[in-house]
């Protein structure tokens, strides 16, 4: 890099990242639109409604893997230059998909209501709950699609597609639960039907794409054996790695439960802000998982080093910059979300070590998509593992310190630095240069 001229390559980090990001954002925003709407039909639809959806993002956060399988196994094959088998791919990943979203709203039709009523909240609560869950599960296999395409067109180095497609698809959830829920009277039961509706849209919006692009590259749309074996094989590694994850979060927020209601309070704030920066360092990971599938298809291994370097550098510097704002905010950021004078102090001391620690986990979230984008699931699986298993001593010191401050140490700097190791230690060596 000379002088201040930017590196070609982080002008290509932009043009996946910055789309990519605004995707991320708009995806929450469904959820958001929906608690906004439903809150004005009283406190029972709210809670439930809450519930229901703690039940449907667990299910997908989960299977989050189809877009990140489907990137970089896409990607690889463009970059060796096979079009259609790089289309062919992420058909592949989308029939497994289907098949994942069926098995999901077959269970979800028998044990939707058991699932509600494993929360024990009040009766109008949980038959809120059941009514928004019952209709809102066939609306699953269209997420699931909706994810693995978007794997497609990121392996495809498209990543302005899925932003247009998730933008409107927003757009038409909050006009639909608008109309059927205070227009037509259907109450939360229409803000879950218009979310399906937006949902199943997008599905075939996005089916209408990747069969323009079979098209193009001649690929076949009919499912192959061996390659939806092949996609369900590496996104097994990373539905393991991903549990890693919730588990990780599951367990700091029931050591936090322990702690009190003002210090769990101030956990859920922090949680909160952690998963908004989250979307930045994420948007870096998803162009690295692009960026490194395809310059591992096409055997550049230069690239692929070059390519991990600059991520790393973006990676660092969004989380001095994150870092920063969360420190100038630190003494305010508590008024955003409450009126709580001890949730509000409990919470800058907090917002001072997440300040510290997010450039850790800028090249956390970075690494993670580079092994992503190279294939590597089953080390990514496996550290996982190893960096839970070393969480969780670190937590019960931290919970047994009868202080938040101690707890969000152990996870902030503790966790994020064990993940750390583990991935900095797996790119330092070749052996994921496959």
């Amino acid at each position: 890099m000379s002088g201040s001229r930017p590196h070609p390559l982080d002008r290509e980090i932009l043009r996946l990242a910055v789309p990519t990001l605004a995707a991320l954002v708009a995806e929450p925003l469904f959820l958001i639109v929906d608690t906004a709407l439903v809150g004005h039909l009283g406190s029972g639809p709210l809670a439930g409604l809450g519930i229901a959806s703690v039940i449907l993002q667990t299910a997908v956060g989960l299977l989050v893997f189809l877009a990140y399988a489907t990137t970089p196994a896409v990607a690889r094959r463009l970059g060796a230059g096979d079009e259609r088998g790089a289309v062919r791919a992420g058909i592949d990943g989308i029939w497994l998909a289907l098949g994942v979203g069926a098995l999901l709203l077959i269970g979800g039709l028998i044990g939707a209501r058991a699932a509600v009523e494993a929360f024990g909240a009040r009766e109008d609560v949980s038959a809120a709950a059941s009514t928004y869950l019952e209709i809102s599960i066939w609306g699953l296999p269209a997420m699931l699609l909706v994810l693995a395409a978007t794997g497609l067109m990121r392996g495809l180095q498209d990543t302005r597609t899925p932003l247009l497609i998730v933008g409107v698809g927003f757009a038409a959830n909050a006009v639909l639960n608008a109309v059927f829920i205070y227009g037509l009277g259907w109450g939360i039961a229409g803000s879950a039907l218009g979310t399906v509706l937006a949902q199943w849209g997008m599905a075939l919006w996005f089916l209408a794409r990747v069969v323009r692009a079979a098209r193009a590259a001649g690929a076949a749309l009919r499912p192959g054996f061996a390659g939806v074996t092949v996609a369900a094989a590496s996104g097994g590694w990373l539905l393991v790695r991903t549990v890693s994850l919730r588990a990780a979060l599951l367990a700091t927020v029931v050591a936090g439960s322990a702690l009190g209601v003002t210090q769990l309070a101030a956990l859920n704030v922090a949680l909160a802000v952690f998963s908004l920066l989250a979307f930045v360092l994420d948007a870096l990971a998803i162009a690295g998982q692009a960026m490194i599938g395809h310059s591992l298809g096409a055997g550049d291994r230069a690239r692929v080093r070059l390519v991990e370097r600059r991520l790393v550098r973006f990676g660092l510097l969004a989380g001095v910059a994150i870092g920063l704002v969360i420190a100038a905010l630190s003494p305010v950021l508590g008024y955003v979300f409450t009126d709580d004078a001890a949730v509000r102090e409990a919470l800058i001391p907090i917002a001072l070590v997440m300040a510290v620690g997010v450039p850790l986990a800028g090249y956390v979230f970075v690494l993670d998509g580079v092994l992503i984008g190279a294939g590597d699931g089953r080390y990514l699986a496996f550290a996982g593992i190893i960096a839970l298993l070393t969480y969780l001593p670190l937590l019960w010191m931290g919970a047994a310190s009868g202080d938040l401050l101690g707890l969000w140490v152990a996870f902030g700097l503790g966790y994020i630095g064990a993940r750390a190791l583990t991935l900095g230690l797996r790119v330092r060596g070749e052996a994921w240069l496959r």
